[in-house]
C-alpha cells in the first residue's frame, strides 16, 4: 500500500478499478488558520485516456496499480491499428486505433517501444523520447536560413508532418522529440 508521499510523475495508481498515470502533482501547505496539507494530482486514466484531477490529504493511502512496464517492439500496421510484440514473452498484441494513431507517425517497423501492461492487457504504448526519421518531402532550402529563423513544413517517411528549420532539404535524417512532436536536430 502506498501513500501520497510516494506520488511522483510516472507513478501509476489505481482509481475506480483503472490504472491512472500521474502527470503532475503539487503540494499545498495549510493556511495560517490550520488545516491539513493537500496533494493535488493531475493524472491520465490509461483505459479511457481522460486527463483528470484529484486532491488527496497528505499521508492518505493510494493504491498502486497492478501495472508493469515492458520492453516491446512495433511489428507492423494492421488496418487502423498496429501489432506490437512483448520482447520478454514474445507475445503479440494487436492494438486499436485509439492507442496506435497518436504514435504511428513516430514508428518504423522494428522500433522499440515501452508497453504498459495492466492485469495482462496492454493499456499504453510509449515510443522512445526521440526518434530518427528521414524527410521525404519539403520545400527547397531557404537561402541564408539559420537554425532559429524561418520554419517550413516537412513530410517524414512515416507520414508525419512537422515544422523544420528552413535550411533542411528532402532526404536528410532528423531527430524528433516524440513528447512535443518537434524537430530537435539533424541526425
Amino acid at each position: 500500500m502506498s501513500t501520497t508521499a510516494d506520488l511522483k510523475r510516472g507513478f501509476v495508481m489505481q482509481l475506480d478499478n483503472a490504472p491512472c498515470l500521474v502527470l503532475d502533482f503539487t503540494t499545498q501547505s495549510p493556511s495560517a488558520r490550520g488545516g491539513s496539507t493537500l496533494v493535488k494530482t493531475k493524472y491520465r486514466n490509461l483505459l479511457t485516456g481522460q486527463v483528470l484531477e484529484k486532491t488527496f490529504k497528505a499521508g492518505e493511502r493510494v493504491d498502486a496499480a497492478d501495472f508493469e512496464r515492458r520492453k516491446g517492439q512495433f511489428l507492423y500496421a494492421s488496418g487502423d491499428g498496429g501489432v506490437f510484440m512483448d520482447l520478454e514473452s514474445y507475445e503479440q498484441y494487436e492494438l486499436g486505433p485509439d492507442m496506435y494513431e497518436p504514435i504511428q507517425g513516430y514508428l518504423l517497423e522494428g522500433a522499440e517501444v515501452q508497453l504498459g501492461v495492466f492485469q495482462g492487457q496492454v493499456v499504453s504504448v510509449d515510443p522512445p523520447m526521440t526518434v530518427e526519421l528521414t524527410v521525404t518531402e519539403t520545400a527547397p532550402a531557404i537561402k541564408n536560413a539559420t537554425a532559429t529563423a524561418q520554419t517550413k513544413e516537412a513530410l517524414l517517411e512515416t507520414g508525419l508532418r512537422i515544422q523544420v528549420p528552413g535550411y533542411l532539404e528532402s532526404g536528410e535524417k532528423i531527430k524528433i522529440d516524440t513528447r512535443e512532436c518537434r524537430f530537435v536536430s539533424r541526425a
